[in-house]
């Protein structure tokens, strides 16, 4: 059998290399019975903002170096689709594999899902099923197409699953095999425990010369922003800025890390230099896997519009102020028994939730299979599929 994998952007690394594994140790079961055993490929898109930050999640990761990569870079949604579909194609055309594999909702997962089944190739979704009801977010438009082509879609909670279902899915096609980024997270955990706080920001602070607070778990807070939503417009920037900057100013250290994007708008909108001027605010540049884990484990609050940070801070306990207006992943809500809120870019809500939180105790919480044997349940059920 041969496998070819994709993966486009960030969020996908994490929920590959898990998968990666399960196929290595599947064929170190397989022994000298070639014939069962699985060659697989991996395909790196290059949908990425840094090329330097991909290496980087390749190597403390364990992923291998992709064995073919799109170089497809950045774009508008349309041309980064447009190119991949081009590129992909003539992968296709060459591996002839049986199965194409995509994870997530990267503009990646829906191109090259498409091309596999233009080229009459089994695709497989990982990560299937999650959906926010926002059809204005890009990734709900790339979950969607990608679930409604696959042919094997392997959820990561019940609620994804009974979404497919209610969209008429055929059973046979839904395996629910947990959250696979969670096993990530459960085979690195013990690795990023040994990081220093410290030693993560004097490494990566953009600002060299500020003075560097005091730090130590349960006693700081995360911030990272990136969605449109939040930063694109000058006036919910600018209130969420103030927000931030007050509760610095009331002693509490903030970490963010920044996203290019969110960087690029401060700038534009003439908010560093408020920002440099906080003492408690402390910027990075884009952490690695393991740093940002680290930090997780040691925040008393994220806030955040990430969606993965909702699933991570669900299992580690960590008190998490979403801020968008939905969520594909409800499992991570606290009415669902996670660690995630709603509160989207309104500030009162925002600093209500915030003061409540800031009382709370770290409480985990593992929904059902998130138990760090995802990865090896996805490869059984792409195994075990019959048409």
């Amino acid at each position: 059998m041969k496998i070819l994998s994709v993966v486009g952007a960030r969020p996908n690394f994490m929920k590959i290399a898990p998968f990666i594994n399960a196929i290595n140790l599947f064929n170190q079961k397989s022994g000298i019975r070639n014939s069962e055993s699985i060659q697989h490929i991996l395909v790196h898109t290059g949908q990425h903002y840094d090329d330097q930050m991909s290496k980087a999640f390749f190597t403390e990761l364990g992923i291998p170096e992709a064995d073919i990569n799109l170089g497809i870079g950045s774009g508008s949604h349309a041309e980064q689709v447009g190119r991949t579909m081009i590129e992909f194609e003539k992968v296709l055309q060459s591996e002839k594999p049986d199965w194409v594999v995509v994870v997530g909702d990267v503009n990646a997962t829906l191109a090259c899902s498409v091309t596999a089944k233009k080229e009459l190739i089994k695709c497989c979704h990982i990560e299937a099923g999650l959906r926010s009801g926002d059809i204005t977010m890009p990734e709900e438009i790339n979950r969607l197409v990608t679930d409604r082509l696959s042919d094997l879609l392997l959820t990561p909670d019940r609620m994804a699953a009974e979404n497919l279902r209610m969209e008429g899915v055929p059973a046979s096609k839904i395996q629910f095999v947990g959250n696979i980024m969670i096993d990530t997270l459960e085979q690195h955990i013990e690795t990023s425990r040994k990081l220093l706080i410290k030693s993560i920001i004097i490494e990566n602070i953009l600002d060299k010369g500020m003075a560097i607070p005091s730090i130590e778990d349960e006693h700081f807070g995360v911030l990272t922003l990136h969605r449109p939503s939040n930063v694109d417009d000058k006036d919910i920037l600018t209130n969420l800025i103030d927000f931030v900057c007050r509760k610095c100013d009331q002693g509490l250290v903030v970490i963010w890390p920044m996203h290019p994007r969110t960087h690029k708008r401060l700038g534009e909108f003439n908010l560093l230099d408020k920002i440099k001027a906080t003492p408690n605010l402390i910027l990075t540049q884009p952490l690695g896997y393991l740093e940002m884990l680290r930090l997780n484990m040691g925040a008393k609050i994220m806030l955040t519009d990430s969606g993965g940070l909702q699933e991570e801070c669900t299992v580690l306990g960590t008190p998490c102020l979403t801020m968008r207006w939905n969520t594909e992943r409800p499992i991570t809500l606290t009415e669902h028994g996670g660690a995630s809120i709603l509160v989207g870019n309104n500030i009162e809500r925002i600093t209500k939730e915030f003061e409540i939180s800031l009382t709370k105790k770290r409480t985990p919480h593992r929904p059902e299979l998130w138990d760090g044997h995802a990865a090896e349940r996805c490869l059984k059920a792409i195994v075990e599929y019959r048409e």
